[in-house]
């Protein structure tokens, strides 16, 4: 059997991806160390963990949130008037350019809120996006951001605060309701949150969101966003559509319609009062790690793009 050499492999792995429509800027395959690493056996979170900076390419987003990655990414600024980013180690704080200007437009909401100067924000994604070596499986594309639950009543914190101070728990009894913590300024900036027309879901405790059914006595159209889900107490997560015209990009499957409040109480009755286990039920399959196949091929590019 006839044996490609390496630069024929390269050749014929970026020929493959050239038919889809992807960003330009790539560097020639012969003399990029990034797209040697592609053909190796390494996971896809080897390759894009080890990115410091974005890509010099239009922003895009290739996939869907948890299987993707992103061109053109920016890094939200550590500290602006009305935010500070945390665990500045990780390098999260990149995403595509409508990500970051939600993000600031939020905050801005926020800082009217009492005892609130604006908001800390989390884990957005890597330089490029793709699987991260650690934590989330979603947060590929650019598009998913996380924001504490904790006020930012400071917004001075040194990069080792940033590093070592927690957010705050809002949950009680698993999750099944909110804690003495929980305030009205929080419904109100998840309200805000989910009235923005970019955003396409928000994840939070199901504790939270009855709360904010059972409070809510105007307009209930914003809580069909507001999605419960396992964890995300001590932080909401947002996730934003697709833009428009960015081919490539793939949306989550829309929010069942109405209001989600049935659903979310569901999910409340079953943490007070769990199921018995199904004993049919067959054993959960593990999750294997993503490799560069299993990503958009325009992701072979965004890596190899300066």
């Amino acid at each position: 059997m006839k044996r490609f050499s390496l630069g024929m492999a390269v050749a014929l792995f970026l020929g493959a991806c050239s038919g889809a429509e992807g960003p330009g800027n790539s560097n020639s395959a012969a003399t990029s160390p990034r797209v040697t690493g592609i053909l190796s056996t390494k996971q896809a979170k080897q390759l894009f963990g080890a990115l410091e900076a974005g890509s010099r390419q239009s922003p895009s987003a290739y996939g869907g949130y948890a299987k993707g990655c992103a061109a053109g990414s920016v890094q939200l600024e550590e500290t602006g008037p009305t935010w500070q980013a945390m665990r500045l180690s990780r390098n999260r704080n990149w995403a595509l350019p409508v990500t970051i200007d939600y993000l600031k437009d939020l905050s801005r909401a926020a800082a009217r809120e009492p005892d609130w100067d604006g908001i800390y924000i989390g884990d957005l994604s890597q330089p490029r996006g793709g699987p991260m070596l650690t934590g989330h499986r979603s947060h590929q594309n650019g598009l998913d951001a996380d924001i504490w639950m904790r006020p930012a009543d400071r917004l001075n914190l040194t990069r080792t605060e940033r590093e070592t101070m927690s957010s705050t728990s809002m949950r009680r009894s698993k999750g099944a309701f909110v804690n003495s913590k929980w305030t009205q300024a929080h419904r109100n900036i998840l309200k805000a949150a989910a009235s923005d027309p970019r955003v396409a879901r928000i994840f939070v405790f199901p504790g939270a969101k009855v709360d904010m059914c059972n409070a809510e006595t105007g307009d209930r159209s914003y809580l069909r966003k507001i999605r419960p889900w396992w964890g995300h107490h001590y932080h909401f997560h947002v996730r934003l559509t697709c833009p428009d015209g960015m081919r490539g990009c793939v949306n989550q499957d829309p929010v069942p319609r109405g209001d989600g409040c049935d659903d979310a109480q569901a999910w409340v009755n079953n943490i007070l009062d769990p199921p018995p286990p199904d004993p049919t039920a067959p054993p959960p399959t593990p999750r294997s790690e993503l490799t560069m196949g299993d990503l958009p091929a325009q992701c072979a590019a965004v890596l190899s793009s300066n």
